[in-house]
């Protein structure tokens, strides 16, 4: 069984992107190589500043869409408040 998570990671523009993989060390990786997402491609490089594992794939996209439906200042917050 695959351990997803859901992350957020911040561009050097200061933007921030957020995903789901099963290896957080290794998407953060590729999306620093050019490899990950068009959208960060152009945005490197990129840090994480937020993720959580879920239980499941269907758990994590759920969560992604649920952090893609936030404004930016409310990922920020979001964000500050994670600990």
């Amino acid at each position: 069984m695959s351990r997803w998570s859901v992350y957020i990671l911040r561009c050097a523009d200061g933007t921030l992107y957020t995903g789901i993989t099963t290896d957080i060390a290794a998407r953060l990786a590729k999306h620093n190589s050019g490899d990950g997402a068009k959208y960060t491609r152009s945005r490197r490089p990129v840090e994480l500043v937020w993720s959580r594992a879920m239980k499941s794939e269907s758990a994590a996209r759920r969560g992604e869409v649920a952090l893609k439906k936030l404004s930016k200042a409310e990922k920020e917050v979001f964000i500050s408040h994670a600990v």
